[in-house]
Formats: C-alpha cells, structure tokens, sequence
C-alpha cells in the first residue's frame, strides 16, 4: 500500500551565524508571502532571495538566504 503524506514545510535564515528555522503561517501561502508575512518580525528578511526547495528531515526546507555583502 502506497501512503501518500503532504511534507511541512520549513523556511531558515541565517542570523548571526546561526541557522533559524520558521514554520509554515500558511501551507496555502507563496514562499514569498511566507517571507514577507515574516519580514516584520525580521527585517533581513527584506534584502534575501529564496533557495530550495530542498527535500530533508521529511520536510521541504526553503532558505532565505542575505544578498547583502557579509563583513569578515
């Protein structure tokens, strides 16, 4: 028998060198109104472009990743 399950979906951003990991507000949401529903509670998130999906952990992980210069 065949069991088909829907995957959650995972959305991470790197903040200060850790890895932050959101659920998902909204399954029926775009990935890119998942970001901006949570460009409020981070604003980094104004300035990332989106990458993925990636298929892990039984979840499909987007990644919001920083288009801006990192100093180091």
């Amino acid at each position: 028998m065949l069991l088909a399950t829907q995957l959650e979906r995972v959305f991470i951003f790197k903040d200060k060198g850790q890895d932050i990991k959101l659920t998902d507000p909204e399954p029926h949401w775009t990935v890119q109104a998942v970001m901006n529903f949570y460009a409020n509670i981070y604003p980094i998130l104004t300035t990332c472009k989106i990458s993925g999906p990636v298929i892990k952990e039984d979840q499909v992980q987007y990644r919001f990743e920083s288009v801006m210069g990192t100093k180091g």
